[in-house]
């Protein structure tokens, strides 16, 4: 028999009974519906309720619940509206994405709920960053994430563990134990005894408990808390099953029905409703079924009006426009017009300073950036200045640094993340292309973060610190992609950048970081980003190129002018949003365009303008649209092969083919 180890009262005690036979009634209902087609699709919580209802009860309203696709349980405990509820997950206009996002892969900011996403364990180092939030303002919440036993398997499960023990987050880890990732068991997963037993590996505490016990969960949920607000996260291990389908379509047919009749007896629900007859809170059957009556008048008429309700109407613009939010630059710095010279170097680490001096919610993570300054000297001395909480030194992460950074944008803050090579992006793709870049256009507020990417190649550093992605992510809408070439794009451009609410991917070339000066202001001037400049102007061919490739196409471009060839260059500064009116003004003046890049040639980002320009500018051209290319194949280290790897080697063949059109 279940025993709390407080006191509850009469009220208390069946309130906790309706809020686990609520969800269990929906889904009952829910059932039906799936069976008549009215829904697509069904993750059932049935015999887990106790861990969403007796974590959510056991929290705070301020406290974040990050959820999975089987709590319902907690989305009905915390109080969200029902009707909104059932509109999302019929998929209708009135739902919490507009019919934008499936199921439970939505969130709701004013009931402090942050949702999933399908790639498992992806929302543990949001958590993260919502307990970081919390500790930087010491406001006295905590963040509870949920995973199952097949998620912690992911390599976010073990960056978060470890960042948040590492950080002393005030966050728990809950995981939902049921005995079977989709169809497979628990022993083709892991080998320890107990997924607990990882909690020791973190240096952080580790319960077990009886996830259908509804007064254990809450027991260890409160306990959690507690060490939780002194420092010390908690990884919990609910032991519990589930009693349908992965999702229904799934069946349950590789389950031995000995385990069904064994949890059957275990059921949450059913254990509850004898401990309240137990202790003659309710009188018998007859109590038990005027609950449960009045707990389906409290959802059927919402969940029939939700029925009723209006589907997603599509407006392509109205769609469009959730990809980002507008932007409101700060006003210009009046106070310093003394100007200095600076290297590309100085003028990133000049822009950051002074976002920095003028707003305390900036802060930047990254591998060795704090007392060491990070590889490339960026943010040396900006610990004495700026302090260790907001000059974070993270572990060998990606993922988990992204993900804190996305919590901490739901909460307010502007995280700067520096990635310490371009290449190492590649282990956070999966927060920056699932997470951040869909979370506007599916349901979160603004999210102000900045992405430092040191890139490219003509440093011998061979192919893995030497690669230049930023093509990676132009596919991907809800993304901005800066790549400045000079000194004072380097500092404005990132400022601004800084400044915008919106994820912005901003790559710094390695070789220009000491090999380029300029004399620039000494304050910084914000600007709309995506817009490009015409750098040289020309009435021959114009080349089309940003960032290492401006230098490239200056230095032809002199070669060629002495012969009485004029070229016009276009720095287009950014790759998304992409500023195809000045490129189509080029074009329509010079009628022959050259798309330079250092990116490997398929795929690059010059695939996508030449086929704008194809598309939008066919009849001003007088000759093929041509690209200049780095080579298909990795970046060489020797800087011999480099040097004929690099687009640069072939620009002149290819200009000299397109001026004889």
């Amino acid at each position: 028999m279940i025993r709390p180890q407080t006191d509850l009262s009469q009220k208390q005690a069946i309130s906790l009974y309706k809020n686990l036979l609520l969800p269990r009634r929906i889904e009952e209902r829910m059932l039906k519906l799936l069976r008549q087609n009215k829904i697509s699709k069904w993750f059932s919580g049935m015999g887990q309720e106790a861990i969403a209802v007796g974590v959510t009860s056991a929290l705070s309203d301020d406290d974040y619940l990050l959820p999975m696709h089987r709590n319902i349980s907690l989305f009905t405990t915390r109080g969200v509206d029902l009707y909104t509820l059932f509109c999302q997950l019929l998929g209708k206009a009135d739902g919490f994405t507009g019919g934008r996002d499936r199921s439970f892969h939505f969130g709701v900011p004013e009931k402090r709920i942050v949702g999933m996403i399908s790639h498992l364990a992806a929302t543990m180092p949001v958590a993260d960053g919502l307990a970081l939030a919390s500790k930087l303002r010491n406001e006295g919440y905590v963040a509870a994430s949920f995973c199952g036993d097949g998620a912690t398997s992911e390599g976010e499960f073990h960056e978060a563990l470890n960042l948040a023990a590492v950080w002393e987050l005030p966050v728990i880890f809950v995981i939902e134990n049921n005995g079977y990732g989709l169809s497979t068991p628990t022993h083709e997963q892991y080998a320890c005894d107990d997924l607990v037993d990882r909690a020791q590996g973190y240096g952080m505490r580790g319960v077990k408990i009886d996830g259908n016990d509804i007064f254990a969960v809450m027991d260890a949920v409160s306990e959690a808390k507690e060490h939780a607000l002194q420092g010390e996260p908690t990884l919990i291990e609910a032991k519990t099953f589930r009693m349908r389908g992965h999702e229904e379509a799934s069946g349950t047919f590789y389950v031995p029905d000995e385990k069904f009749e064994k949890w059957d007896e275990y059921d949450p629900i059913d254990r509850m409703a004898e401990w309240l007859k137990s202790e003659q809170i309710v009188s018998g059957e007859d109590e038990l079924d005027e609950i449960q009556e009045e707990v389906d008048n409290s959802f059927l008429p919402e969940l029939d009006r939700a029925l009723e309700a209006e589907d997603p109407i599509f407006d392509r613009e109205t769609e469009e426009n959730r990809l980002f939010t507008p932007t409101k630059l700060p006003k210009k710095s009046t106070k310093n017009d003394s100007s200095s010279e600076k290297r590309f170097v100085d003028a990133i680490q000049f822009s950051l300073k002074q976002a920095f001096e003028e707003d305390e919610d900036y802060l930047i993570m990254g591998q060795d950036i704090a007392e060491y300054g990070g590889v490339f000297k960026i943010t040396e001395g900006f610990v004495e200045q700026f302090g260790k909480d907001r000059i974070r030194n993270t572990p060998i992460i990606e993922a988990g640094a992204l993900g804190a950074a996305l919590g901490l944008a739901l909460e307010g803050f502007k995280p700067v993340v520096e990635m310490q090579f371009a290449d190492f992006i590649s282990c956070g793709f999966n927060q920056i292309i699932n997470n951040i870049s869909k979370g506007q256009y599916r349901w979160m507020p603004p999210i102000n973060i900045t992405i430092r990417a040191p890139h490219g190649a003509g440093v011998g550093a061979g192919p893995f610190h030497s690669q230049s992605p930023e093509g990676w992510f132009m596919q991907h809408p809800g993304l901005k992609i800066v790549v400045p070439s000079t000194v004072e794009d380097a500092q404005n451009l990132l400022y601004s950048a800084l400044y915008d609410p919106n994820p912005v991917l901003f790559f710094e070339h390695k070789k220009l970081y000491r090999s380029i000066r300029d004399t620039t202001p000494d304050h910084c001037t914000p600007e709309e980003l995506g817009k490009a400049k015409v750098i040289r102007k020309g009435t021959d061919a114009s080349i089309i190129t940003y960032g290492m490739g401006v230098h490239w196409a200056q230095n032809i471009a002199e070669e060629y002018s002495s012969r009485g060839t004029e070229l016009e260059i276009i720095d287009l500064r950014c790759l998304a949003p992409l500023d195809m009116e000045t490129v189509k003004q080029s074009v329509a003046k010079t009628n022959k365009v050259l798309l330079l890049q250092e990116p490997s040639t398929t795929l690059g980002p010059m695939s996508e303008l030449s086929s704008q320009i194809t598309e939008e500018c066919f009849e001003d051209l007088d000759a093929p649209v041509m690209r200049c290319s780095s080579l298909d194949m990795p970046v060489p280290f020797s800087p011999e092969l480099e040097k004929h790897y690099l687009a640069d080697d072939r620009l002149k063949g290819t200009l000299e083919k397109l001026l004889k059109y």
